[in-house]
């Protein structure tokens, strides 16, 4: 029995953890925003972005704006819970006796 938890395999990507880093803190983001930020391909993106949607981490909402297509992104209530989850078990790996 090991004394570290599982890290989350759909937050332990160095990208989908970047998306759902910059969805915590926001109400919704641009597909183009985040593909700024993290400076990911549009398809490596979309990739991702398609994994933490069937996982329920987040909504994507596909519409028109100006007649140009828009793609904003939402985190979920439990990708919000996933994403504390996973914060928590890095602090157990940074602090294993639990000293901060």
């Amino acid at each position: 029995m090991t004394r570290f938890k599982e890290l989350d395999p759909i937050l332990h990507s160095q990208l989908r953890l970047a998306v759902v880093s910059l969805l915590i803190s926001t109400e919704a983001a641009e597909f183009t925003y985040i593909k700024e930020q993290t400076g990911a391909t549009a398809g490596n993106l979309s990739i991702q972005i398609t994994k933490l949607k069937e996982a329920g981490y987040i909504e994507v909402e596909k519409k028109f704006m100006n007649n140009y297509p828009q793609t904003l992104c939402r985190i979920t209530l439990f990708g919000r819970r996933k994403f504390t989850e996973y914060v928590a078990s890095l602090k157990d790996y940074l602090s294993p006796e639990g000293k901060s």
